[in-house]
This record gives C-alpha cells, sequence and structure tokens, in this order.
C-alpha cells in the first residue's frame, strides 16, 4: 500500500504517482477528501515520521518564505523541506513542480516570496552538497530528475 501527501493541494489532492491513500494538506480543512489543515510556512506537517510513499507540491514552495522571524529568525523553507524529508519513507520521493527562475512567472505573482532555481535542490538539498545543512537542513536527497515544464521547474528528489 502507498500513501501520498499533496501540500499546497487545493480543494483537490493530486495523486500523480497513483497511490492507493491519498492525503493533502492546505489552508483548509476537509477531512471528508483527507485534506489537513496547516500553515506550512510555521507549523509541521501533522503526520508521522516515515509516514508517505511520495509528496507533492504543485506550485506551492514558492509561496513559503525563506526567512521569518517571528520573533526569533526562522528559516522556513529549510524547515518545511525537513519535514518533507521526515514524513516520507526512505526510498521515497518529493516531486515540485514550482515556477521557476529566470521565468517571468517566477516573479509575476506578488506572493512569490521564494525564487526557486535549477540549483537550488542541487546545492542546497541534495546528498552531495547539502549546503542547506548550515541553515538546519538534517536530511539528504537525491536529485533523480529536474526538467522544465513551460516556466515551471520539474524536480524529482528520492530520500536516501
Amino acid at each position: 500500500m502507498t500513501k501520498t501527501l499533496d501540500i499546497g493541494c487545493g480543494a483537490a489532492p493530486k495523486n500523480p504517482f497513483n497511490a492507493s491513500e491519498v492525503f493533502g494538506i492546505d489552508a483548509r480543512e476537509d477531512l471528508d477528501a483527507r485534506i489537513y489543515q496547516a500553515d506550512l510556512a510555521v507549523e509541521p506537517i501533522p503526520f508521522d515520521s516515515d509516514f508517505f510513499s511520495y509528496v507533492t507540491a504543485f506550485d506551492f514552495i514558492e509561496h513559503i518564505p525563506r526567512t521569518a522571524y517571528l520573533p526569533k529568525r526562522r528559516y522556513c523553507f529549510v524547515e518545511l523541506m525537513n519535514e518533507i524529508y521526515r514524513v516520507l519513507l526512505p526510498g521515497g520521493l518529493f516531486l515540485s513542480s514550482t515556477p521557476a527562475f529566470p521565468q517571468p512567472a517566477a516573479f509575476r505573482d506578488p506572493t512569490h516570496v521564494n525564487i526557486i532555481t535549477e540549483e537550488t535542490f542541487p546545492l542546497y538539498f541534495d546528498n552531495q552538497n547539502r549546503w542547506a545543512a548550515a541553515y538546519g537542513f538534517v536530511g539528504a536527497f537525491h536529485v533523480s530528475k529536474q526538467e522544465w515544464q513551460g516556466s515551471n521547474l520539474i524536480t524529482f528528489l528520492q530520500k536516501v
């Protein structure tokens, strides 16, 4: 049995890996649709560790601030990546689809506060460079694939 979590899912969690169980997280709550309410800029993912085979984020991570002062400094995006790593099973996959630099769509929406580049995941969250460890990242992902689809950068990260 496989489980997938779609973060920032809106009214309908996506299931691109055809998992047998589908869950979502959004600002809204609809427990009948297995959508749980959480503000992932400041709250943890409300599931146990090593729970999901897949985590997906479609047009979501660009809305998570890199840094916030609440009142102390928090690296919100790094903490979200820690949470994604935590809830994935070993070998689990994280799929991110986000408008990215240098595409205008990365900057057009005034709620985009986290600009992603082709180097963000391979340098900061991979299992070789891990530059985000300096900011508290505890995991390691293998970047299994990265490609452009229109103005979105599609990235597949595997938990190692």
